[in-house]
């Protein structure tokens, strides 16, 4: 059934080959061209290499009607079927077979040298193929051969998969982060729980100065007019103050003084006597 379903490839064709009836092997030297009637074919006509499964069919017909004249099967090559002569690269020894078994050699030759080295190059490419498709099968029947290896389940068999403890690269577990608002994610808090805030700047001391606290003086407020008089700077344009108690309003005008220069100690109470 597999011969019946291969098909049959063309190899190499040529147009004009000679056949020559040759003398029987003298020696096991090989066979001479020479030894033929070079000028005297027997017969020419048209040379057709074809392939079908493994074998190689050198087919020789006539060159106006096709009909076949003779055939040789080669089942190897180099090999008996086809022969080379020692004297010459144009000319072959072909064995020849009819349907009944009966074979003969013949010698065919080439005008060309061109067309002979085809015919020698399409013959050695037919058998390297072969040779390939055999070592092929061969692997495969031993792929076949050997047990299979079954990674399936067995009936009722599970397995445990370990998702957790993921370690980081230095080793050590990795910390959930919380998730805060939005979606963003926070640091954790650093250890001991205690949040350290960062000193006010510089800027902000100096317009949130609170003034020290004042004594009431015993004295009457016309001391306290002089004082003013003679000590009090120059004004300094600040924002309204809020409002303050009557006995405040003496010392506003100190007070907004001494905001305004932050590094000045606070005056001492003693002053006010002087």
């Amino acid at each position: 059934m597999a011969a019946e379903l291969e098909y049959e490839s063309v190899l190499c064709v040529k147009p004009d080959v000679s056949v020559y009836r040759i003398p029987p092997r003298a020696s096991n030297r090989g066979y001479r061209a020479s030894d033929w009637k070079l000028d005297q074919p027997d017969w020419t006509g048209r040379l057709r290499i074809t392939s079908k499964g493994k074998i190689a069919y050198i087919k020789l017909e006539d060159k106006v009607s096709g009909e076949l004249f003779a055939q040789a099967p080669v089942e190897q090559y180099p090999g008996i079927a086809v022969e080379t002569v020692t004297d010459s690269s144009r000319y072959f020894v072909i064995r020849i077979q009819d349907g009944t078994g009966r074979s003969a050699f013949i010698g065919i030759g080439f005008t060309d040298r061109g067309d002979a080295f085809d015919f020698n190059v399409s013959l050695q490419d037919h058998f390297k193929w072969v040779k390939q498709e055999t070592e092929i099968s061969k692997e495969s029947q031993e792929m076949d051969n050997r047990p299979k290896l079954d990674l399936g389940f067995k009936e009722g068999q599970t397995i445990k998969l370990s998702i957790g403890n993921i370690t980081t690269k230095k080793g050590g577990a990795s910390k959930p982060r919380t998730a805060g608002a939005g979606g963003l994610s926070l640091l954790p808090p650093p250890p001991g729980g205690k949040v350290t805030i960062p000193p006010p700047s510089s800027v902000a001391i100096s317009n949130h100065v609170t003034p020290p606290p004042i004594p009431k003086s015993n004295h009457g407020s016309s001391d306290a007019d002089i004082l003013l008089d003679l000590d009090s700077p120059a004004p300094v344009t600040t924002p309204a103050p809020a409002p303050v108690s009557a006995s405040n309003d003496l010392w506003g005008d100190f007070s907004t003084a001494s905001s305004s220069v932050p590094n000045q100690a606070p005056q001492p109470s003693n002053w006010v006597q002087f």
